[in-house]
């Protein structure tokens, strides 16, 4: 049965929003006007599928008042059963929809991918990882910005830190956060023998200033050449920032951009992305252990995936997936996994046994 009271509320405040972003109090004020805007964006997607669910209701009434009607009788019987169907799906749907929604989820995210166990091959691995989903976010038209990139002897990546910017990408990208483990045959092995190497992925929700408080007296901030390849113009002025937050011991630099300014406020939006996320551990480990579902908390030493390469296969192991076309992820393509573990994670939210957060 369908909360119609909570339904009128969301329909009622989504009207309110309307007017309130057409007032010259909220137009001239950018903060009210981002966080009304985003709130407006969060339900109109209930409001929409109210309005397509009330109005399937209307067309079945009248369907079924028209069934004594001879002249109408016909084509409302082969009318109805379609309709029915839609009415099925759409409530299907609207209950989705009102599922406790998590903050972060229409926030931009902040992703750390670092080398694990293997060497040369899991740098090679990591870097592998970041075009993916570099391709996955040019197929969702989002855009990446790197904020800190640290490139390993042989290739590849020790760390890489990028920004993702565009509508719901923690939504989708809190998925990938954990380890994952790759099985293939490096170039550089003579043998044939199939290596197994990992790297860690970190999803990080990109705080606001609002968000996470920093006080300046809490910061050790030093200045350094970088430490690019050589050659580079990086390479020829102090402009690395190394910025240490003295109460929690995290370490952030950046050195990409030849301007100290610019590197510094790359190293903020990372440091404050890091806190933010300590914070939401707090609370999350808050919870009882039976709340704390499976899927979506992101731990990193949690292994998440698995990609062979000899046998082009995927496994995702939080939900036991398995997709023969390694080839056709590595390129990009994400969304059937995140499909399928947005649904797992949603129907264990409808069972009222899995984590608050959608």
């Amino acid at each position: 049965m369908l909360p119609r009271a909570k339904l009128e509320a969301v329909q009622r405040r989504y009207v309110e929003l309307e007017n309130l972003l057409c007032s010259q109090a909220v137009l001239t004020n950018a903060q009210q006007l981002s966080k009304l805007n985003r709130e407006r964006s969060e339900l109109e997607p209930v409001v929409t599928a109210f309005a397509r669910l009330t109005d399937i209701e209307k067309r079945i009434d009248d369907d079924r008042q028209a069934l004594s009607d001879p002249e109408l009788a016909e084509l409302a019987r082969e009318e109805l059963p379609e309709l029915e169907d839609q009415l099925e799906r759409l409530q299907a749907e609207v209950q989705v929809l009102l599922l406790p929604k998590d903050p972060n989820e229409s926030r931009n995210t902040v992703v750390e991918i670092r080398q694990g166990e293997g060497g040369e091959e899991a740098a090679l691995f990591a870097a592998d990882l970041f075009r993916t989903l570099s391709r996955y976010a040019e197929r969702r038209r989002w855009a990446i910005e790197v904020l800190s990139l640290s490139e390993a002897a042989a290739g590849g990546y020790k760390e890489v830190i990028f920004l993702v910017s565009g509508p719901d990408v923690y939504a989708r990208l809190r998925y990938e956060g954990g380890v994952h483990r790759v099985q293939r045959v490096p170039a550089t092995e003579a043998q044939g023998r199939i290596h197994t190497s990992t790297a860690t992925v970190a999803v990080l929700p990109e705080a606001d200033e609002v968000d996470v408080h920093i006080d300046d007296k809490d910061l050790e901030i030093s200045i350094a050449a970088s430490g690019g390849p050589g050659g580079q113009g990086v390479n020829t002025t102090n402009s690395a920032v190394q910025i240490r937050h003295i109460p929690t011991g995290i370490i952030v630099k950046c050195q990409d951009e030849r301007s100290q300014l610019k590197n510094k406020a790359r190293a903020m939006k990372v440091l404050r992305s890091r806190l933010l996320e300590i914070e939401q551990r707090k609370a999350e480990e808050a919870l009882t252990a039976e709340r704390r579902g499976m899927v979506g908390t992101a731990e990193r030493a949690q292994k998440v995936r698995t990609y062979n390469y000899p046998q082009n296969r995927v496994t995702d192991h939080r939900i036991g997936l398995t997709l023969h076309k390694l080839d056709s992820v590595m390129g990009g393509d994400l969304d059937e996994l995140i499909d399928a573990l947005r649904a797992h994670r949603q129907a264990e939210l409808l069972k009222g046994e899995g984590p608050e957060a959608s």
